[in-house]
Parts: C-alpha cells; structure tokens; sequence
C-alpha cells in the first residue's frame, strides 16, 4: 500500500564501531518537488521520481520494496561486484555470517526437487536437531505445516530459525516414511576452523572463514595438530568467502617471521601496513586454494606464497581486492560499499588477478560439486592429494 510520503534517501549513517552520522533532507519548493543544489545527480533523480510517484501514481505500492529495489540498484550501477545493498530483513543474517553464529536448529539442507523437500546435508554436533534425532540424508518437506518445496530455500531457513527457546514443527521423511518432531532453536556457534591429523603425519586444518573466532580457532589447531606430532600443516581455504581483516592479520602474525604482512589504502589515500613479530611457525606448509577463494582467504595464501614459507595447490583464485565497510541506514537496512584497496605483502594487488597455485590443478565439476558439499572422500581429493605428495 501507498504510505505517507518518505524520501527515499533520508539516510542516517553509521559505520560500525565509529558512530559518525550524516544527514540528507530535500527541501519542498514551487511545484511538486526540488530537491537542493547541493545533491548528487543520483540523489536529485531519486527524489524527483519519488515525487510523482506519491502524487500522480495510479495503484498502490510497497513503499519500502519501492526503496529497497531503488537502493539496490544504484549499488549495482557503481559496476563494483563487492559493493553491495542489504534489505533489512537480510540485516540479520549477515550478522550472524560475521559473527559465525545464529539462531536456529543446527542443519544445512539443500533442495532436493525430484524428492519433493529439502535434504538435510549436515546435523551440528550437540545442536537441537542432533537431540531431536534428525539425521543426514533426512529430507525436510514441511516447517509448521507448510510445504518446503513451496516456500524455497530462503523461505525454509527464514521459518526454521526464530527467537532462542522457541519451538519448531518439522515435517521429515527417512526410508519412505514420514514424521514429526519438534524441535527447540538455541544460538548455534558455527565452526570456524577444524582440524585432523593425516598420515605422514600432515596437520590437515580446513578454515571456512575469516570472520569472528577465525583466528583463535586455527591457531588452536596448529597448536593441536603440533602437539599430536604433525610434522607440516595443510590449510584449506577453498571455498573461503574472505572476512576480517583484523582475524587475517593475527593468523599471518602467528604463522610468519617479522616483516609485512598485508597493506592497504582507503579511499582517502591513506596507508595502512600491518606487520608481524619475530615469531613463527617454522613447519613446512601447504594451502589448497580454489576459484571461490575470495578476499581475505587469497591473500592468505599470497602471504605464505611471498614469504616462501607454503606451497600453493589448487587451482586460481577469485581475484578480489577491494574491502568493504558497512553503513546501516535508518529503516535498519546496510549499504556495504567498497572504501579502499587491499594489497600482498610485496604490494601486489590481487584485483581481477587472484593468486595463482605453485601446483594448478583444477577438479572436475562432479567432483568440485561433492567437494562443495563435503561428499568427496580425501582418497578422490586430487588437489589434496597433489598437496600432501607437495609436503612429502
């Protein structure tokens, strides 16, 4: 429904952890609308569009979709594929990505169209839907009655996760027969980096992100897998989306010998280097890296790559060099846009570039695909086996 008029950009700013705000008002004069000279040209548009929308438009409409849909389309215009525009409503969600935490009953699904439901993938250890006895290979047809194939992947999660406490009414089908359980949502940590000890004596450590918790995490794992004698350690960032800079540095700083570690400029052309102390880790290393490495998991690797200190396996990285900040806008929604560049310890820039592998080695797409979700045996891993024959 039409609402009371609202200029589409009012936007009250904040960018996280600095609190600075920034106001923008048009000024109503003569006729329907003039917006004041200082505006941008996207800014005058937008309002002026705005304006006889609300005056002459014939049927009713969202408003806030009207909003959302404009917002995200003058990000994508800019022609940078980091920056991004977030509704509120998918606010949330991405703080639970960046802080590797949720609300919710401990599974990932994914849709299973010729079953008719979604397919349960994973079950989190000690999670509710551990408790409850769902099962990988489970298939999820209905969340509180309705059907799942119906309400999408997006629709599925949404009406699975809630308030902590709260319960949720599934339906689930194992060996052609149904059944329902209840199930009560807690805050889930999800794990961030984990580890395992190869033979060869090889400290196996898969980092899934750099966000929250990632650095304390993997350096538990090197400490893990070194007191169980590991005698070189093989990291695993394909399929890393990147993450936080501040959790990148502090895994580099623990892994290598004094010297620069990462560099950046904003957009106001400061400089920005971060270095490491005099202490490392000095076992023989390993990184298997993919094309969805992204961002922070890529420079990972030119790091270890430009210190000579690990052997890159895999195949090319993505090529992302821009970062990010966060502005949460007034109605609760975020504009994510890119302020500044980042670059390798040797200053490199990894934009459109990405890192290319010591040993290439790409997988098939069948492959690829089972590897995505966690289904290829280490035995048909041919990038972890060409990482493991790199570290004997």
């Amino acid at each position: 429904m039409k609402k009371t008029p609202k200029i589409l950009l009012l936007v009250f700013l904040f960018v996280f952890a600095v609190g600075a705000t920034f106001l923008i008002t048009f000024h109503e004069a003569g006729r329907l609308y003039s917006a004041s000279a200082s505006q941008s040209a996207a800014a005058k548009k937008t309002a002026e569009i705005d304006s006889y929308l609300q005056k002459y438009f014939i049927d009713d409409y969202d408003e806030d979709k009207l909003a959302d849909a404009a917002a995200s389309a003058m990000v994508t215009a800019t022609g940078d594929r980091w920056s991004y525009y977030l509704s509120a409503a998918d606010y949330q969600t991405y703080l639970d990505s960046i802080n590797n935490a949720y609300v919710g009953i401990g599974v990932t699904i994914t849709e299973d169209d010729d079953a008719g439901g979604m397919r349960i993938e994973s079950v989190t250890a000690g999670s509710p839907a551990e408790a409850a006895g769902i099962r990988v290979g489970d298939l999820l047809t209905k969340v509180e009655g309705k059907d799942t194939i119906s309400l999408g992947m997006t629709g599925t999660k949404d009406l699975v996760r809630g308030e902590e406490g709260t319960d949720v009414n599934l339906t689930l089908e194992r060996d052609g027969k149904s059944f329902d359980v209840t199930v009560t949502r807690k805050s889930i940590e999800t794990v961030v980096a984990s580890c395992e000890l190869l033979s060869g004596k090889i400290g196996y450590i898969k980092i899934n992100n750099f966000d929250a918790r990632c650095a304390d995490e993997t350096i538990a794992c090197v400490e893990k897998m070194t007191k169980a004698g590991a005698t070189s350690l093989l990291f695993d960032v394909r399929f890393n989306p990147g993450g936080l800079k501040t959790e990148l540095v502090k895994v580099l700083d623990y892994l290598l010998p004094e010297g620069i570690l990462f560099q950046s400029v904003d957009y106001t052309g400061k400089k920005d280097i971060d270095y490491s102390d005099a202490s490392s880790v000095s076992l023989p290393m390993a990184v298997l890296v993919n094309q969805d490495s992204y961002s922070a998991a890529e420079f990972f690797a030119a790091a270890l790559q430009e210190y000579g200190a690990a052997t890159i396996v895999g195949s090319k990285t993505c090529g992302k060099g821009n970062f990010q900040t966060g502005f949460q806008l007034s109605d609760g929604s975020l504009l994510n846009i890119s302020i500044g560049k980042y670059y390798t310890p040797k200053g490199k820039s990894l934009t459109d570039v990405g890192v290319t592998p010591d040993t290439e080695l790409d997988l098939s797409d069948d492959d690829y695909q089972e590897l995505y979700y966690g289904r290829l045996s280490q035995k048909d891993d041919e990038q972890l086996q060409a990482a493991i024959s790199a570290l004997k």
